[in-house]
């Protein structure tokens, strides 16, 4: 009887330590749960629009730079020059990197937008180029020129037009220059506009296309070796682009740091040095 009575208080003391045992490690547990230095370091995340290399290009550059800022970067490549801006006005983006200043300003101007440049990368040299003729003194009379169709980009293709003697613009038109604008066109050139994007594909079907370095380069064309003229540095870097009510945001500034780094840079130097030339010291 004393046998069984020691064995049952026995089991109890054991049944008593695991369930204390038990109790121990949960609430070390939840302990551990609370502790804020075991959480995951908080990340933030942002979207940047955009369209093709080599924009794109820098920013898959910048993209890990970013991640070990705690910042976690989608691009959104889109397919038109008028989606990006669209987007981060309608705020389904943070940032976009695909144009300079006055493309922008224009479209503040007719959206009622309030998008503002953060950071200037590089600038896109503009050339004109010409599947037909190796100068610009063989353009025949009434040749076509296509040139882009929005107000920023006819002014800086006429600009660069009136730079090769081919037409004079009236004084101080400067950015706001349009074809009706031309006081004098000794070969009389018809200028068509076409849509930025579609330049390209218009070059073997009109005598002289302007076009920015993005969409020559596919074609195997650069200004500096293929262009019968070209601008050279201008007042249209490519830039970083954000809203007024995000512009000064850690992640923005970040990633207007790093556009600007010397990764970015090197990259320019080392691939499209003849194209492109850094907008940042």
């Amino acid at each position: 009887m004393l046998k069984k009575l020691f064995v049952l208080l026995f089991a109890s003391v054991l049944l008593l330590a695991a369930c204390g045992s038990g109790k121990e490690t949960d609430t070390g547990k939840e302990k551990e749960d609370l502790d804020p230095g075991n959480k995951a370091e908080e990340i933030t995340k942002i979207r940047v629009a955009s369209l093709i290399p080599p924009m794109t290009d820098m920013l898959e550059i910048v993209k890990p730079l970013l991640k070990e800022d705690g910042i976690e970067m989608e691009i959104v490549i889109l397919s038109d020059n008028i989606q990006p801006n669209s987007a981060l006005a309608n705020k389904e983006v943070d940032a976009n990197f695909f144009q300079h200043p006055p493309y922008m300003e224009m479209f503040n101007e007719a959206n009622d937008s309030n998008l503002v440049m953060i950071q200037p990368v590089y600038h896109a040299i503009l050339g004109a180029y010409s599947t037909k003729y190796d100068s610009l003194d063989e353009l025949p009379e009434g040749a076509q020129v296509a040139i882009p169709n929005d107000s920023s980009n006819i002014a800086r293709s006429l600009q660069l037009l009136e730079k090769g003697d081919l037409i004079k613009l009236a004084e101080g038109v400067g950015l706001e220059a349009t074809v009706k604008d031309i006081t004098d066109n000794p070969k009389n050139l018809k200028f068509i506009e076409v849509d930025l994007l579609m330049l390209a594909r218009s070059i073997d079907d009109v005598d002289l296309v302007t076009m920015l370095p993005a969409y020559a380069e596919p074609l195997g064309l650069t200004p500096v070796n293929d262009s019968l003229i070209d601008e050279g540095e201008s007042a249209f870097p490519i830039s970083l682009m954000a809203r007024e009510d995000n512009k000064d945001s850690e992640a923005i500034q970040k990633l207007a740091k790093h556009l600007s780094g010397p990764e970015v840079k090197a990259f320019l130097e080392e691939n499209f040095a003849d194209i492109a030339t850094p907008a940042f010291e």
